[in-house]
């Protein structure tokens, strides 16, 4: 019996006590949460932009108005950059952030309140409704991810229906401030996507803070020239629509945003902004008092459930 017992032992398989096995591994659902809830924010600080630009026009000229707040933001930007002590980016990353700074801080800015001249708050952000699309475009030429057929399917049907809920607002014919607003669309995706990829090498606050340091004697030039030539008309709602656009819209929006992007992807929080354009027609409404298309119910369920549509398809993916 104990030669028996000798000779099994060697095949006796021990099982280690249970506070010694080893643990899974945290689920990978944390960040994904964070930095949905991050883009989430950036989208609903970004959705008031345009009816704070709106209020902004009543006192400032639109060439003024960007200026200014581009300078204001950088201002911001600069205190923290100083404060923190933070060390200029790797000779690697000024191209990158000259695109952030062109498509972001300058272009989408300044085409948008030209557009704002001649169209409404409401119209223009159906129209900019299809950034999702032309930001997920960008990313997947610009960093080779390709996400599954379904997500393009339910973002180009996102798009369709901002398309079709605009050419019914306007009527079936573009403005100028369509035009402009297209334009608006091509380089802030340019500049989101560049973002977006500098956020995995650097906090989004930064990225943000050196893009506009970057604007920063472009601005203070433009400030200079267009406030000698747009009048000025202070009044609070010219003052808050400034001071939003540039610490809400431009600081804080863009470092939550970039911050989000990193932890779930450029093409994935880019549909989160599908909800932007129903978003800023409430604030629209709200603040501004414009009218809302009857449609606009319909188009809101339509829109949220393509958000749907590409987040679970980006999971699946995953």
């Amino acid at each position: 019996m104990r030669a028996e017992s000798s000779a099994t032992a060697p095949n006796t398989i021990a099982v280690a006590p249970a506070e010694d096995r080893p643990r899974p591994s945290a689920p990978a659902s944390a960040p994904v949460r964070r930095g949905t809830l991050l883009a989430l924010l950036g989208v609903v600080t970004f959705s008031l932009t345009f009816p704070s630009t709106a209020w902004g026009l009543e006192s400032f000229g639109p060439w003024s108005l960007v200026a200014l707040r581009s300078l204001l933001a950088a201002v911001l930007s600069g205190g923290f950059l100083l404060a923190a002590r933070i060390r200029l980016p790797a000779r690697e990353h000024w191209a990158g952030l000259a695109v952030v700074a062109g498509g972001v801080v300058v272009g989408f800015p300044l085409l948008t309140t030209l557009a704002l001249r001649t169209s409404t708050t409401s119209h223009a952000a159906v129209v900019v409704g299809l950034l999702p699309l032309t930001t997920a475009v960008f990313s997947s030429l610009r960093t080779g991810v390709r996400p599954p057929r379904a997500f393009w399917a339910a973002a180009v049907a996102g798009a369709a229906v901002v398309i079709a809920f605009t050419v019914a607002q306007s009527g079936g014919a573009l403005s100028a401030g369509d035009l402009y607003l297209f334009g608006a669309l091509l380089v802030c995706a340019a500049g989101y996507t560049e973002g977006g990829r500098l956020a995995k090498v650097m906090p989004g606050w930064q990225v943000t803070g050196w893009a506009l340091i970057l604007t920063l004697p472009l601005n203070i030039a433009g400030a200079a020239v267009a406030l000698a030539y747009e009048p000025v008309r202070l009044g609070v709602h010219g003052v808050v629509g400034l001071v939003w656009v540039a610490a809400g819209s431009t600081f804080l929006g863009l470092y939550v945003w970039y911050r989000g992007m990193a932890e779930i992807g450029v093409a994935r929080a880019s549909q989160l902004q599908l909800a932007q354009p129903l978003l800023t027609l409430f604030w629209s409404f709200f603040l501004l008092g414009e009218e809302v298309a009857a449609a606009a119910p319909v188009a809101a369920v339509a829109v949220l459930v393509c958000i749907a549509l590409t987040q679970r398809a980006s999971r699946t993916r995953s």
